[in-house]
């Protein structure tokens, strides 16, 4: 190549990122990246969760006559029916659904805040990543009700019969779960929950932390002096992947 033209693709900055495939920047390729590998990984953990769900027979009966034992996979809407402060009254799924509205809700206050940083409003970029923020912060806390319950178990406990680290049978009533047996059914089901509904967490965890910094950055004027609010529509971006997310894991673990 000569020196001439050496010298025009500096001036175009192919280089330096000048070049923007589908008017995308270089922090958004290397976001859509990431998510795109947290897409496998999250599709494997689903994909693994079926083939164990499936190598379980089907309670055949009504879900009223459902009976936990290590036999057949728990049905969810039996499991998941406690709600706060209502103690003893069967709400299916009703808690788990409050959890996903908060989700879902966040994802609009996310939408809205990255709207008003097209528009430069730094007072709205503010307002809706507090309130984006706060909603994941709601959600972490129901996540810890929820497993905080899970471990716990009823009030009357299972009796179960299953083989203990030291390889012996044990048989005696079990309360609440951990990962070596649960009152709910199969040890797998216990495992599976902590190890898929955790591992989001642990994203949710993460984006709050994100939301934060930019929560925090917006409110002292550091993107306002740069003059755009990319990073507010990059952390945007995680976010609804991890909405997206959770409405896999709730369709997969909670109804199916």
């Amino acid at each position: 190549m000569s020196s001439t033209a050496i010298e025009i693709n500096s001036k175009r900055g192919i280089w330096g990122g000048g070049n923007e495939p589908l008017k995308a920047s270089y922090g958004k390729l290397m976001m859509w990246f990431f998510l795109l590998s947290d897409i496998f990984t999250f599709a494997a953990f689903l994909i693994t969760y079926g083939s164990i769900r499936v190598s379980y027979p089907a309670f055949e009966g009504h879900v009223s006559e459902f009976v936990k034992s290590n036999e057949h996979w728990p049905i969810p809407e039996m499991i998941f029916n406690a709600f706060p402060f209502f103690h003893g009254v069967h709400l299916p799924l009703v808690f788990v659904g409050l959890m996903t509205f908060i989700l879902i809700m966040s994802s609009v206050t996310m939408v809205l805040a990255v709207e008003a940083g097209h528009r430069n409003d730094k007072n709205d970029v503010v307002k809706w990543m507090l309130w984006t923020m706060l909603g994941g912060i709601t959600f972490l806390s129901c996540q810890a009700w929820e497993w905080s319950h899970f471990i716990h178990g009823s009030d009357q406990g299972t009796m179960m019969t299953y083989v203990n680290n030291f390889g012996e049978t044990i048989k005696e009533v079990v309360y609440g779960a951990n990962l070596h047996v649960n009152e709910y059914g199969p040890a797998p089901f216990a495992q599976l929950f902590f190890f898929i509904t955790g591992f989001h967490g642990f994203h949710v965890t993460i984006g709050v932390v994100l939301l934060f910094l930019a929560f925090y950055q917006a409110a002292v004027g550091v993107y306002e002096r740069r003059g755009h609010y990319e990073m507010v529509e990059k952390i945007g971006l995680y976010w609804h992947f991890v909405d997206l997310v959770w409405v896999f894991v709730f369709t997969f673990y909670y109804l199916v």
